[in-house]
């Protein structure tokens, strides 16, 4: 609704009156506009059942889209298939439909559902709930999670044509259990995997595992079924769909579906301190462009990167609007909220009711909200693919759309809105996983040889599987009779073993606010740093303070608190080369990749103000020192380059140029920030020369050094743009680190260190 005249704006009138307004175009850095695409659609296939097409034509589709009707055609080919197209291009009809169609031929077949979240499958549960009943027949469709009823349970087991379900309740309540899913596994016709690309890092290593002990059972109940895909985009979804089912894949990215035309804003809150390049609040600039296009009544989603940024620009947003549309108008989203109330907003946005949402990202994969016409995102949201999939909440499939990415002062956040051609100009981040690191491993061939033993021969992986039952057996796990192995504990192991972290020995947070609950987990190597006494520790964005943290029982009490500051803890580390796997030399420098013993202590922890990121205090931290077999990537510079500078100016140098790689790494990875460390070195053990460390946060590794050591040439190269294209005089948060970090001199010292390397500019 505009504000002057009461009437409601179309995106092109709003659009248009935006570039008129100069206290906006002055901070966009970019526009970018992709064009209108048309839907390419074929007819249906003749072979469909005509019960489906009849349900299919009462829901107004009466054609396919060419990815529809590729991935129905490769799944009757007996292929296995990953679909990859935008969000909202009708990826759910590239499985549903072979599933239905072979549910209507035979009544006995079986198929199962996997999807990272509950919210996800309760949606598909509907969905297929509704065509079931659109074509008058009874297929049972039933989720299978923590939430179900004891009661419901045995009647999906016995009768359930499609289970819907996640990864790990397969984990820890199905596969263990197969004796009681006799009748699913075997008739399992497919099983169908949404939202691939969230399996990826350690969580994908440990769901790849779980899909080998799934294929083992089904192949001992005699069934051998497809697996169908879907995937937001990512640059390689068939080499990770593969890896994720250890089995051949068909691609299909053919996406023809419609798009209306979309325009993505790159926004720069102005700088309010040029010598320490301090930018005005990202929450409050979002606030601003957010505020005028609900005013103007236009339905918008905000994203925000924590539940505390929720509840602030949800509180603004109410405050700023409550007279033209009501503060129920505008809703905030994410974990946390309770099942029923989260049902309740994504109803209220389908129809049009609520007018705004503020979100975590939750709501960026995909569940039905409609389709709103504005998107905006405080901060970037840490990958391109991320970037995509929540830009595309915005975009009815006719009319235009907008999505504003607001930067933050963060190095990588600064490095994209001032790069807009890197983001717009290369596909999504890989998704990388590490199915045979030896602990993820092992403890997933304990989980297979308690639900089947294992014979001479069998294969599970890569890694040669009679070595680890030989160790298993000397460890009196396995029991050893002739050619076959036995699980001999009392109890089963899936309960023991979480799917979202490698190393076990988690340490248990208990809230004392209101008597004790548990609120979650963190894995021995980050508890150091993330729940050492007096840390603020962020659950779903609450901010909790560590009262007292019991080491020898890994437990940490935590109280709710009300403060404006985070802290972060200083990790005094201890490199120690293992093994050499890769090698090579350039120019002054020399980079490795192998085997390293992390030797970690943390020392003192900083209190830092939120949104100016000042140092307010500090403390001291009193921990024992934790160590971590892992893999690493590092470079060193030659004897001719250090002697150039005292050690005190290299030490700057590395440490600014450290600061700025550590947030460019995981633009290439896909992973969130803290799987991958970085340390500097100013006289390294190994080779007593400088030296920057990168390496995996998880015990043995999973894959990210080694994707650095072969990127290295073209990180030196974006770090060096990064730094020359940052606006402050000598360094700050948005590059090579804070003035009291790296010294005056911080942001010259690193751009001499790289120009030092030939790195162009």
């Amino acid at each position: 609704m505009n504000r002057l005249t009461g009437k409601t704006e179309s995106m092109e009138e709003w659009l248009a009156h935006l570039r008129t307004r100069q206290d906006i175009m002055e901070n966009v850095t970019y526009w970018h506009t992709q064009p209108a695409r048309p839907s390419r659609t074929v007819l249906l296939p003749d072979e469909i059942h005509p019960k489906l097409s009849q349900a299919l034509a009462s829901k107004g589709i009466r054609e396919l889209y060419t990815h529809q009707a590729n991935a129905f055609r490769s799944v009757a080919a007996g292929k296995n298939v990953v679909t990859v197209t935008p969000t909202a291009s009708g990826k759910t009809l590239c499985y549903n439909l072979p599933v239905l169609q072979t549910l209507l031929h035979d009544d006995s077949a079986r198929a199962l559902y996997l999807f990272p979240t509950k919210a996800l499958a309760q949606d598909q549960v509907a969905e297929l709930q509704e065509l079931a009943n659109l074509m008058e027949v009874d297929i049972k469709t039933h989720t299978y999670d923590g939430d179900t009823p004891p009661t419901v349970r045995q009647a999906i087991r016995n009768a359930g044509h499609i289970v819907v379900t996640n990864p790990d309740m397969l984990h820890s309540a199905i596969l263990p259990h197969h004796t009681k899913w006799v009748k699913l596994f075997e008739n399992i016709r497919y099983i169908v995997i949404d939202e691939l690309h969230a399996y990826r890092g350690v969580f994908g290593s440990h769901v790849a595992n779980v899909i080998r002990r799934l294929k083992r059972i089904c192949k001992f109940y005699g069934s051998n079924p497809l697996f169908l895909c879907a995937s937001a985009t990512i640059r390689n979804p068939r080499e990770h769909a593969e890896r994720l089912v250890g089995e051949s894949v068909d691609l299909n990215d053919d996406n023809g579906a419609p798009a209306g035309e979309k325009h993505l804003v790159f926004y720069n809150p102005p700088v309010v301190n040029k010598q320490l390049g301090i930018r005005r609040s990202s929450v409050l600039e979002s606030q601003k462009l957010a505020g005028s296009l609900l005013k103007d009544g236009i339905q918008t989603i905000v994203f925000a990167r924590s539940r505390v940024r929720v509840e602030i620009l949800l509180t603004y947003l109410q405050e700023l609007v409550k007279r033209e549309l009501g503060t129920k108008s505008i809703r905030g989203y994410r974990g946390g909220y309770l099942p029923k109330l989260r049902r309740e907003i994504e109803r209220g946005l389908r129809s049009g009711e609520i007018r705004g949402v503020v979100s975590t990202n939750a709501l960026e994969l995909g569940i039905d909200i409609g389709q709103l016409q504005a998107c905006v995102l405080n901060g970037y949201p840490g990958s391109i693919a991320s970037t995509w999939q929540q830009s595309g909440r915005a975009g009815r499939r006719h009319g235009s759309s907008v999505t504003f990415l607001v930067a933050s002062s963060n190095p990588l956040d600064q490095y994209l809105i001032q790069n807009p051609d890197y983001f717009l100009g290369r596909p999504p981040e890989e998704a990388r996983i590490h199915p045979d690191n030896l602990l993820i491993l092992l403890d997933h061939v304990k989980c297979a040889a308690y639900e089947l033993p294992f014979e001479q021969g069998d294969k599970f992986g890569e890694e040669k599987l009679s070595d680890l039952l030989e160790f298993l057996a000397e460890e009196k796990v396995l029991h050893r009779v002739g050619t076959r192995w036995y699980w001999m504990e009392q109890g089963f192991p899936a309960h023991n073993i979480s799917l979202r972290s490698a190393a076990q020995e988690n340490f248990v947070i208990i809230d004392m606010t209101e008597g004790h609950r548990v609120i979650g987990e963190v894995d021995r190597f980050g508890a150091p740093t993330l729940i050492h006494e007096e840390a603020i520790y962020l659950h779903e964005g609450v901010q909790y303070q560590v009262e007292k943290l019991d080491y020898p029982e890994k437990k940490a009490y935590v109280r709710e608190v009300n403060v404006d500051y985070f802290t972060d803890a200083n990790l005094a580390t201890e490199l120690k080369v293992l093994h050499v796997d890769q090698e090579k030399t350039s120019g002054p420098l020399m980079r490795q990749y192998g085997e390293v013993m992390v030797t970690a202590k943390p020392t003192i922890f900083k209190k830092i103000r939120l949104r100016t990121h000042e140092n307010i205090g500090s403390g001291p931290i009193h921990l024992p020192e934790e160590e971590l077999h892992t893999s690493g990537y590092w470079f060193s510079f030659s004897e001719e380059e250090t002697a150039k500078r005292s050690a005190n100016d290299m030490q700057m140098a590395l440490l600014g140029l450290a600061n700025v790689l550590v947030h460019l790494a995981p633009l290439h990875l896909m992973c969130d920030p803290q799987d991958i460390r970085v340390v500097p070195q100013v006289k390294d053990v190994h080779n007593k020369r400088p030296t920057i460390y990168f390496y995996d946060r998880y015990p043995g590794g999973i894959g990210l050094s080694q994707r650095l050591y072969e990127l290295h040439d073209e990180l030196l190269k974006e770090a060096g743009h990064l730094i020359r294209g940052c606006g402050c005089l000598s360094g700050c948060p948005a590059c090579v680190g804070p003035i009291e970090e790296v010294g005056l001199l911080g942001k010259d010292l690193a751009l001499s260190l790289l120009e030092g390397l030939g790195t162009p500019s």
